[in-house]
């Protein structure tokens, strides 16, 4: 029998807690040659090894095992890595491997129209068992270079305890911005959406008064005339609130 908050339950934790965690940096590239240079550095920063670096710490911090690991580096661009894991020794947990794992896809993209560029991580993690994904979250907002962040957490299924009644949560949660620190938080704009009686917790951030300078790939914002600097930052602030939002402006 394993135990959650107290409870005894009649054998494993079947609850499954997923974690999908998108992040999107946007960049501006003046020319198409700058589009090309950008894609490449982000290809480089974030390709395989790198990618399969930050889910191990994830799984570090999560206090998973790592059982197995698959990369993959793709033409033209983009990347995948993904992990393999389960709470405590393997051998223990043969028969619920299916339902933990932690994976991550990357989406470099531009569009030579007002010259923006934008580079997407769309990382999943799945436990089960008492291990939490939430307390992953700084970490990987750290991990990756996040102007918009987007998170969907979901409670699935459920478990029983020695008298044969269903537990469908094992774990208070409000929101998952509870579970990220206040020094995050009062950098990014937010929005949160929750159903708890669902279990379906929903959270978007947006970072807030980040330089000009900081958005220019290869560029420096004093060498722009002021109108210049006026335009992109009317271009930047539409894209990314176009993200944030979901919906066209």
């Amino acid at each position: 029998m394993t135990k959650s908050n107290g409870v005894k339950l009649y054998g494993f934790n079947n609850l499954t807690k997923s974690l999908c965690f998108n992040i999107y940096d946007v960049c501006y590239t003046s020319t198409p040659v700058q589009q090309k240079r950008y894609i490449d550095y982000i290809d480089e920063a974030y390709n395989a090894d790198r990618l399969t670096e930050i889910l191990t710490g994830v799984a570090d911090i999560i206090g998973a095992t790592i059982l197995n690991v698959a990369r993959q580096d793709y033409e033209p661009q983009g990347a995948s890595a993904a992990l393999l894991i389960a709470e405590g020794m393997p051998e223990t947990v043969l028969a619920h491997l299916d339902k933990s794992h932690i994976t991550v896809h990357t989406y470099p993209e531009s569009h030579p129209h007002q010259g923006v560029s934008t580079f997407r991580a769309d990382v999943d993690v799945a436990t089960c068992g008492l291990i939490s994904p939430l307390t992953a979250l700084d970490y990987l907002i750290g991990a990756f270079d996040s102007d918009i962040v987007t998170i969907d957490y979901r409670v699935r299924g459920f478990t029983r305890d020695v008298h044969g009644r269903k537990h469908f949560i094992d774990h208070a949660i409000e929101s998952i911005q509870s579970h990220i620190a206040p020094d995050t938080l009062s950098a990014y704009e937010r929005l949160d959406h929750n159903l708890p009686d669902e279990q379906m917790f929903h959270t978007r951030m947006m970072l807030k008064g980040r330089n000009l300078d900081e958005y220019l790939f290869e560029d420096n914002a004093s060498a722009l005339p002021e109108e210049a600097q006026a335009s992109i930052r009317k271009v930047l602030h539409q894209e990314m609130m176009e993200i944030f939002l979901g919906k066209n402006q």
